[in-house]
Order: C-alpha cells, then structure tokens, then sequence
C-alpha cells in the first residue's frame, strides 16, 4: 500500500524554527526524484517557506503544500493516507500530538517526531501501539537530540561490547549549546506534571511485554566523578534513559541484563552544583502557577540562535559500557544539537524510513529498533561522529 503513496514523506510544522531548519536540510540533501510535501494550516505562511527552499534549489518551486490543522483529524487522516512518512515537528506534543499519530497508526503511514515528552510517548503507546502494529506503521519518537546520540550512541557501544553476561552502561552528555524554546516548553510542561507522568508510565508498564529470559531497565544513576571520563556527573531528568532501556529490551545484542544510568557531565563541581541548583528551582516553578506562566511568557517557542550562534555550538555524548570484564568507551559528537543537527536527525530519520531495507518492526518503536544500523550510517555520512574511544 505504501509504495502507492503520492508521496515518499511530508513535513509538518516547517513555518516553525526547527522545522524551517528540517525543510532547508531536505531541499539540501534529500536524493533525487523525493516526493515530499510541506503540510500547515496557514497555506501563506507555506508559500514564504516554499519559496525560500527555492533559492537552495529552485526545482522546488513545484513543491506541493498540503492543508491540515493539528486540531482537524480529517485532514490529518487525509495527509497521512497520502504518504510513506510523516515527520513533524509541532509541539508540545503532549498538547498537539496525538490527532496525527492516530491518523498515522491507522493508515499504516510512518511517523517521526521531536518529542522529549515521556507523558506523551507512554500515552501514545497505551492508546496507538496496536493499531500501528496491525497496521504496519512504525510509529519513533524522539527522532531529534532527543533521543538519537543517546540510543544510536548505545547501540554502537553495544555492537562492539557484544556481552554475554549482565552490561552496566552510563551516558555522559555535555554542550554549550542554546536549547529551543520548544524544549524548554516541554521540559516545564513535563517537571509540571510529575503525577500525570508517572501515571502514564504505569499505565504503560502494565500493558506492555516484557523479553522473555533477559530484562533492560533504566537505573538513577549517583552523583560523583566518573574515574574514565573524569568528569563530575549530575543525573539528568530526560527522556533518553527510557528510550535506551526500550531498545536494549527489544535487542538482543544489549545481552541477558542491560542497566542504562544517565548524566550531563561538567569537568568541574562548581558546575554540577549549580547545575542541580538550576534544574531544582525549574522543577520548582514548574508547579507555581504564576511563576510557570511568566518563565514560559520570557522564552517564545518557534524561536531560537542566530546561525553564527549555531556554527559555534557543539555536543558530545559519551558511552561508557561494561560486561564480561570488558569496557568500551564511545563518543558521539557534532555541532548545535537543539536545531541544527536536530534537523539533521529528523530529516535522515524519515529518509530512512521512506527508502532503507530496515529491520522488520512495527507499532512504537526507537530508533535503534527500527532503523538501527541503517540511520547510523546516513548519520555518518551527514557528518555527526560514531567513534571508540
């Protein structure tokens, strides 16, 4: 059915910043011969991305627009019955997601988002998991900075740790990068609905299986200075953990016990204070009402840095992997993560899903289950850095 889609991918949310980024990226790297279309409500607001794609490659001055609202189910269905893949970027997801993965899940359509919400990803998952399964849609979250260098950068630890006996497995991310407006929506939405989140956990945790013979789980991870990295290590409130312990649940090359823990990492303890400091008082105001309003009033979603800005940003996250008496040490690393290599990943992930021969996988699945080695090596060749250490 799919190979009888009028198209290979759309991109919504691409009148945004990040999804501006996504469409500039695809107008500069997507093969020849892609069918791809933008999608939004505001046709205008289309055209003045459309026609910036032009000066980058001016074939694309055909580039179809397609209308649909995030509030309309039956334009989304009529989109997603149209394409291979949907990739998006509107968020919160949490309060604009779910109409499109629905629509995605029962037209059988591929679907890549941004999201670093676990809410929305657990809730997704209750209500949409088994209808993308008998449909045969694959349905990846997190397909930004979240989560790809974490779950990517385990998997590629994983393939040369090989163990055979219990793996202890930490990330160590750090930046100097500017996050996103949007992040920083969803972070305050997540730290400011703490019970709904656990709730949704739960009720995700009761319905989804289990490995048979092997177990993965995510572990809190202590505070202190790591004696390979040696850096000071401050457990971080993400959704990556969650993210790598469900492909090391579906992947039998993580072994018979896989324990993720993970941190940010700062090369002195002045900073890891402070950055204890910082995300406790975020968590704090997050449950004030007036004060939650004013923090998310000062930083305005659909924003971010200047393109010197980026050029000067970077990231690397480091994989720290033992089993069997062994240790890998893997490093990925590249430039801005929060926009412009988030782009990169969101666009190289719906490539990959559109044309790559990828593992037989349905239903909501990572990106290391779905598109594995596959999206590791459009990575590389984009330039983001897989290497041992």
């Amino acid at each position: 059915m799919a190979n009888e889609r009028t198209y290979d991918l759309v991109l919504f949310g691409a009148t945004g910043f990040t999804g501006g980024l996504t469409a500039e990226y695809l107008a500069e790297h997507a093969p020849a011969g892609l069918r791809w279309a933008l999608v939004g409500r505001n046709a205008a607001k289309l055209a003045a991305v459309r026609e910036r794609l032009t000066a980058i490659r001016p074939e694309l001055a055909d580039l179809p627009l397609l209308e649909a609202d995030a509030g309309d189910p039956a334009s989304l269905a009529a989109v997603a019955a149209q394409t291979k893949v949907v990739a998006t970027t509107v968020g919160p997801y949490l309060q604009f997601g779910e109409p499109l993965v629905r629509a995605c899940a029962e037209a059988g359509t591929d679907y890549v988002d941004l999201t670093g919400e676990p809410e929305f990803v657990d809730t997704m998952y209750v209500a949409h998991h088994a209808t993308a399964a008998a449909s045969g849609a694959r349905i990846v979250h997190a397909c930004g900075f979240d989560s790809i260098p974490h779950d990517l950068g385990v998997y590629f630890a994983m393939r040369e740790l090989a163990p055979t006996g219990p793996a202890q497995v930490r990330g160590v991310v750090r930046s100097n990068a500017t996050f996103s407006g949007g992040t920083f929506h969803s972070a305050m939405g997540a730290f400011s609905r703490a019970k709904q989140m656990s709730a949704a956990f739960k009720q995700r945790l009761a319905v989804e299986p289990r490995p048979e013979g092997r177990s993965s789980r995510a572990v809190q991870g202590k505070p202190g200075r790591d004696k390979v990295l040696r850096y000071w290590l401050l457990p971080l409130p993400t959704i990556d953990p969650q993210v790598v312990a469900r492909s090391g649940a579906a992947l039998e090359l993580y072994g018979p016990r896989f324990r993720y823990a993970h941190f940010a990492g700062t090369k002195t303890l002045r900073y890891a204070a402070g950055g204890v400091a910082g995300v406790s008082a975020l968590a704090v105001a997050a449950q004030i009402k007036p004060l939650r309003s004013a923090l998310l009033g000062r930083v305005k979603q659909g924003e971010g840095p200047s393109a010197g800005r980026r050029e000067k940003s970077w990231f690397t996250v480091d994989v720290v992997a033992e089993a069997d008496g062994r240790t890998v040490h893997a490093r990925v690393s590249g430039g801005d993560p929060g926009y412009t290599e988030t782009a990169k990943m969101l666009a190289e992930s719906a490539l990959c899903l559109a044309f790559d021969d990828n593992p037989p996988t349905s239903g909501s699945v990572t990106t290391a289950q779905a598109m594995g080695a596959h999206l590791l090596d459009r990575l590389i060749a984009a330039g983001i850095r897989f290497e041992l250490v």
